[in-house]
């Protein structure tokens, strides 16, 4: 939202001035870290203004190493207004005010604005996916819609939008006035909830939306403002010449279409700061509406081009680039804008501050271990479910190098606690359970533990803290917490680095904190403190199928355990997509709850197979597997595994008597996994539906291991075959060589829209 004085014809903004002009809009790019309390120089935010405006698609030798990208045109027809998309391509800043999409046709006339923009908008209405029945908004719920906008984290970058906020305070956001006529209802909701479809490079990032929260979401930003669609067609001749005017105005340097490829680099300009398209005469060259001071920071970029950003320095241009700063302080800068304060909550807000307000980067890199890092940069882990406020997930480009830049620039005197000798190991674990609990600190009252709630306060569950934390950083926050969080409700146990419990260990601090620090080691192995009462640790299926998520050696840290009425069970690997374990009996032990997941162990002896990725869109020589870790070497030594092999999981839905089917992709192709049982102990018949928009081939390893051929349908390993059964995706079968296995893969064929492959899993005694 802006301010409009419509006597002088002025907009202002905190980066400059927005003006009217002979009844034409001209909006400066709002890119919304630039306008919070960042400590970026100025030639710094000319790098940052080049990245995010996508010079370097058109131009070679850009500053910067994070190229932004224009959203993929690929599927655009299926969720824009036919309207909207040909005004906005004539003017993009009068329909987006504040948009990075420069205004590509220069000088040109009017007329031939409109006609070019007519061209190229019937080529990208004819970009769409498979046609499919739209599903209808929630518009009854809009109020829902409301609420999730406003407490999971989309006011930083777009600004409220329940009308409380004060007007002066809403510049510098991302608008969204245009999103009711620009986006199909279903178009708009199918982009909420795979952002990063769309746009890859995270600039507006994945806030982990189910499919009915993005619906939700859809109903308020579209609400009864919704442009009516228009049915549009064009002859093949202007989808052609649209096709045409796409490439010749160089569209596709920044927005991916199939058809057509990149073009060729412009090479670096001395003089690039003087004209062209950051010129305040931009002539015929693309027209950006950059302000003064816009431009003025570009051409201090340019000017210092050469130098190299420090580590540091590439974490300060990337804090700001994706608007972490609007959540997160980092040292002296950042933080949550005064006026968006009272959009963060918390289930325990008893907890303070530190329960609602996102967690500052400051010394981040020294404080989590880097396995715990990169968790919670490409994985979305998260420890604080209390926490209304969402970590959004940004894509594996957009965090290219950050965690790296975090550990060379953050640094603690090197420090790890001495390793404890054999025969003391059981009187330092018996300390550090007293200290935890009733009968010691009780740091049980106000934290969860090993998934266990606290019987009062919730925090966070101190069986984290030995995986997420380097001890450096432990030692020093116990000894004064209020140093790394000011303000926080945590009491310093160890003031001036006195304990002030004498009791135990006869108050040596630094023995306290070594028992602490072996008491969190022994993760889920370890006793419930005195105060503190557990829950029954057997899960018991009955007449409906059972669901635990969570931890567990037979399916990863996503695991998902399903067990059916009748004793059969399996678990899937939702990080991989790989149906990774069987075995009947009893259902699962959980060893605890809480926190979203806990951990869970097969209560009977499972057959366990292979947790790498089960669907590749190529077959390499070698199947990808999943990185190891070990305790030499506990960095995932790939943190975007599996994604980069075009996995991605979407959740699942639960049916009939409790049958859970699961939703993935590989690449483009949607999947969905159910298994059932059938009432037949020891067989399970597992089918997956395909939904491609075109014609795909996709390879899936069935089977690994030491694989007997029965027949062309069936195969075998030790206590398990697999019988391939009816199904209407065409397949053949691929049996080679892998290490000293076998590796069973079937080839399938698939066609646009709907298929399926059906088989049986048969537990043999």
């Amino acid at each position: 939202m802006r301010i409009l004085f419509p006597s002088s014809r002025v907009i202002l903004t905190t980066l400059g001035l927005i003006t009217v002009l002979g009844g034409s809009l001209h909006a400066a790019p709002v890119i919304p870290g630039l306008e919070h309390k960042h400590p970026l120089t100025e030639a710094q935010k000319g790098a940052v203004l080049i990245e995010e405006l996508r010079c370097a698609s058109c131009h070679e030798g850009m500053p910067g190493a994070q190229k932004a990208a224009g959203p993929d045109l690929r599927e655009v027809g299926s969720r824009i207004q036919p309207d909207f998309l040909k005004k906005f391509i004539q003017n993009p800043a009068l329909y987006d005010p504040g948009t990075k999409m420069p205004d590509v046709m220069g000088n040109r006339s009017e007329e031939e604005k409109a006609k070019i923009a007519t061209e190229i908008s019937a080529y990208l209405l004819s970009l769409q996916k498979a046609e499919e029945k739209p599903t209808p908004l929630p518009m009854d719920k809009a109020e829902e819609g409301k609420k999730l906008f406003h407490e999971v984290g989309c006011v930083v970058c777009h600004g409220p939008k329940d009308g409380n906020a004060d007007v002066k305070n809403l510049t510098g956001y991302v608008g969204l006035s245009h999103v009711s006529k620009k986006y199909h209802p279903t178009g708009l909701a199918d982009f909420l909830h795979e952002p990063l479809k769309v746009r890859p490079d995270g600039r507006m990032p994945d806030m982990r939306l189910s499919r009915s929260e993005a619906e939700l979401l859809s109903a308020f930003l579209i609400g009864s403002e919704a442009a009516a669609s228009k049915a549009e067609t064009h002859t093949p001749e202007m989808i052609a010449a649209g096709k045409k005017a796409f490439e010749a105005m160089s569209c596709n340097a920044c927005h991916n279409v199939d058809s057509i490829p990149k073009p060729t680099l412009l090479p670096p300009k001395a003089k690039l700061s003087l004209n062209g398209c950051i010129s305040e005469n931009t002539g015929k060259a693309p027209n950006y509406q950059l302000n003064d001071i816009q431009r003025k920071a570009i051409r201090a970029a340019l000017t210092e081009m050469s130098k190299k950003p420090t580590a540091a320095e590439s974490i300060n241009m990337r804090l700001t680039q994706l608007n972490c700063i609007s959540c997160h302080q980092r040292d002296e800068f950042g933080g949550v804008k005064p006026e968006l304060d009272s959009y963060f909550h918390s289930t325990e807000e008893a907890l303070g501050n530190e329960s609602r307000i996102p967690p500052p980067l400051t010394l981040v890199g020294a404080k989590l271990r880097p396995e715990w890092l990169n968790k919670v940069l490409y994985e979305g882990q998260a420890v604080r479910p209390y926490m209304t406020t969402r970590m959004p997930q940004y894509g594996n480009h957009a965090l290219d190098g950050l965690q790296q830049f975090f550990g060379e620039t953050d640094k603690l005197e090197p420090f790890d606690y001495a390793e404890i000798k054999k025969e003391s190991a059981p009187m330092m674990r018996d300390e550090g359970h007293r200290l935890i609990g009733d009968q010691g600190l009780s740091c049980i009252s106000c934290h969860n533990y090993n998934g266990i709630d606290s019987p009062s306060m919730k925090g966070l569950d101190l069986m984290t803290s030995y995986q997420r934390l380097q001890p450096a950083w432990f030692d020093q926050f116990m000894k004064n917490p209020a140093k790394f969080r000011p303000g926080i409700i945590m009491p310093s146990f160890w003031p001036d680095g006195k304990a002030v419990q004498t009791e135990i260990l006869d108050g040596n601090t630094d023995a306290q904190l070594q028992a602490l620090w072996h008491q969190f080691s022994l993760g889920r192995s370890a006793r419930d403190p005195s105060g503190l009462r557990a829950a029954d640790p057997e899960l018991i299926v009955t007449d409906q199928t059972r669901t635990y998520r969570g931890r567990s050696t037979v399916a990863g840290y996503r695991g998902i355990a399903v067990g059916f009425p009748g004793g059969m069970n399996y678990a899937f690997n939702a990080h991989n997509g790989a149906l990774s374990a069987f075995w009947t009996g009893k259902f699962v032990t959980v060893g605890w709850r809480g926190q979203g997941s806990g951990n869970f162990i097969p209560a009977a002896p499972a057959i366990q197979l292979a947790e790498d990725v089960a669907f590749l869109t190529e077959l390499p020589e070698t199947w990808p597997l999943k990185p190891v870790r070990t305790k030499e070497a506990p960095v995932n030594p790939d943190p975007t595994y599996p994604s980069q092999y075009g996995y991605s999981f979407k959740g699942y839905s639960i049916g009939e008597k409790g049958v859970l089917t699961f939703r993935y992709h590989c690449g483009e192709v949607a999947i969905e996994d159910t298994s059932v049982t059938g009432g037949e102990n020891g067989k399970l018949n597992r089918t997956l539906t395909f939904n491609s928009n075109k014609s795909s081939t996709l390879y899936f390893r069935a089977l690994s291991g030491n694989i007997e051929s029965i027949s062309e349908s069936s195969f075998k390993i030790p206590k398990l075959q697999l019988n391939l059964g009816k199904s209407s995706a065409k397949f053949s079968n691929i049996l080679r060589a892998a290490g000293e296995n076998k590796e069973l893969i079937l080839k399938l064929d698939l066609p646009a829209g709907t298929s399926t492959l059906s088989f049986d899993y048969v537990l043999q005694p």
